[in-house]
């Protein structure tokens, strides 16, 4: 059973790595200006339940397996993830808005947060690949 709940985490690690790597490349081509506001806002806000979705599944699957450690180093990613779905403001187009994606800096932030998950995801597939070879077939 341990070596199932490992496999599906670390594919469901990679999933979330593409993710954070088509969030990088988005923000950074909006950045450059090869894409417009709207259109990027749009593609983006497309995978934030997915990635909400995707997190939260693997972290509730650690608390139920007993994997302590992990669960307690996913939950504020995890954490992060539903506080920032939540807080959207009433009006706005998602968690990415094409209206506000430009003020106060929050494009650097969006970059900011996405190539820190990307170094999250990163130390967690090998994590998820180390314990899953450990574990007794």
């Amino acid at each position: 059973m341990e070596a199932v709940v490992f496999v599906f985490s670390l594919l469901d690690c990679c999933a979330l790595i593409f993710l954070s790597v088509y969030f990088i490349i988005t923000l950074s081509d909006l950045e450059c200006d090869y894409i417009n506001a709207r259109s990027c806002c749009s593609k983006l806000n497309k995978w934030v339940i997915p990635e909400l979705v995707g997190h939260t599944l693997v972290t509730v699957l650690m608390l139920i397996s007993l994997h302590w450690f992990i669960f307690l180093l996913n939950l504020p990613v995890a954490a992060w993830n539903i506080y920032r779905y939540i807080m959207v403001p009433s009006g706005n187009m998602g968690v990415f808005d094409p209206t506000e994606i430009h003020n106060r800096g929050q494009l650097k932030s969006h970059m900011k947060e996405a190539m820190i998950k990307l170094g999250f995801h990163l130390l967690c597939f090998f994590m998820y690949l180390y314990s899953g070879s450990r574990c007794p077939y």
